[in-house]
C-alpha cells in the first residue's frame, strides 16, 4: 500500500500494479504524442508531415488513426486546440442554466451529452471522509489513456486518467481524497461504466448515468455547474462563480474545478481561463486538449 494513503484496500499488486494493462498498439499514445507536438508547436501550424515524422507514422497512416480515434483529422484537430478556437467556445457568454436548456437538457441536474443524473453525499458524511463506504475500482483502457474508475453501490464517485506504468500514484491520488473508505478492486463492477462512458452510442437520456459527488457542498455547487456546460462549449471560473451566487470566489471556484474526482463525466475540461487560456488540468494539459478536440469531433459529425 502506497505510504502517501491509509486507506484500508483489497489492494492487489501483483494482479494491478505490477502487470502492464495497456494493449500492444494502444492509439492514445500515438495520439497523445502527436497532440503534444501540436500542443507546443501550434503557432507554427505543423503539417501532417512533419507530426508524422515526430511520431514515425506515415501520413497517410497517421491521418486514419488519428481521424479514427478523434473524428478530425490533425489539421482539424489543430485548428480545434488554438486559442482562438477556445474563444470561440466562450463567445456567447450565456448564463448556464440558460445554455443549458438552450440545448435541450432538463435542468441543471443532467449533461446534454453524457445524460448524467447525480445525487451528493451529505455534509456529514464527507467530513467522516469515506468511513464506512466500500469504493470498488478498477483500472480500464479509454481514448485517454489508462482510466481508474471507482463506484460505490450508488453509482460513479471517480473517475481519473493516467499513462501506463502510473497506476500505483493514480490509485494514491484518489483513494487519498477519501481514506477511510474500503477500497476493493473489482473490475466486474467498474466494467459496465468504463463501456457506457467512453462509448457515445451508450450515451441515452432513458438511460442516465448515476453519479455520486463526494465533497464539500461548495465543491459539489461547483460540480454542478460543471455539468451544464455542453458538448462544444466552454465557460469561464468567473461566470461559474457567479452562476452559483459567489461572484468574488473565481479563485475558489478553480480550486473546486481542479478537485473534482470525476474527470470527463463532471467536465472540468470544459472550464477555461477569462481569455480562452487552457490553464491547469490536474491529469495533464495534453489530456484536457485530447478531450476537447475529441469532443470537437464529436459535436463536428
Amino acid at each position: 500500500m502506497n505510504a502517501q494513503t491509509n486507506a484500508r484496500t483489497n489492494l492487489s499488486p501483483v494482479a494491478m500494479l505490477h502487470q502492464d494493462i495497456t494493449p500492444e498498439g494502444i492509439e492514445y499514445e500515438t495520439v497523445r504524442r502527436v497532440i503534444e507536438k501540436i500542443s507546443l508547436d501550434y503557432r507554427d501550424q505543423p503539417s501532417l508531415e512533419m507530426l508524422a515524422e515526430e511520431v514515425g507514422e506515415s501520413p497517410t497512416g497517421l491521418q486514419k488513426l488519428f481521424s479514427r480515434w478523434a473524428g478530425l483529422s490533425p489539421k482539424a484537430f489543430l485548428q480545434a486546440v488554438t486559442l482562438d478556437h477556445a474563444r470561440r467556445l466562450l463567445d456567447e457568454g450565456l448564463p448556464l442554466l440558460e445554455t443549458s436548456l438552450e440545448v435541450g437538457m432538463s435542468g441543471p441536474g443532467r449533461l446534454h451529452d453524457l445524460f448524467v443524473t447525480h445525487e451528493a453525499m451529505s455534509p456529514g458524511d464527507y467530513k467522516t471522509r469515506g468511513a464506512g463506504l466500500t469504493i470498488r475500482y478498477g483500472f480500464h483502457i479509454s481514448p485517454f489513456g489508462v482510466a481508474l474508475i471507482m463506484v460505490t453501490d450508488r453509482g460513479l464517485a471517480g473517475l481519473s486518467f493516467n499513462d501506463a506504468g502510473e497506476e500505483r500514484a493514480a490509485f494514491a491520488d484518489m483513494s487519498g481524497r477519501w481514506p477511510n473508505a474500503t477500497y476493493v478492486e473489482d473490475m466486474g463492477a467498474t466494467a459496465p461504466y468504463a463501456a457506457r462512458i467512453f462509448d457515445p452510442s451508450r450515451w441515452r437520456a432513458d438511460q442516465p448515468l448515476r453519479v455520486v459527488m463526494i465533497g464539500t457542498d461548495f465543491q459539489v455547487r461547483v460540480w454542478e455547474a460543471l455539468l451544464k456546460i455542453p458538448m462544444g462549449r466552454a465557460c469561464t471560473y468567473s461566470a461559474i462563480a457567479a452562476d452559483i451566487g459567489t461572484p468574488k470566489a473565481s479563485r475558489a471556484v478553480g480550486a473546486a474545478v481542479g478537485a473534482n474526482p470525476l474527470s470527463f463525466v463532471v467536465p472540468c475540461h470544459r472550464a477555461l481561463g477569462k481569455s480562452g487560456a487552457l490553464t491547469g488540468y490536474h491529469w495533464g494539459l495534453t489530456r484536457k486538449r485530447a478531450i476537447l478536440g475529441w469532443e470537437a469531433g464529436r459535436v463536428a459529425r
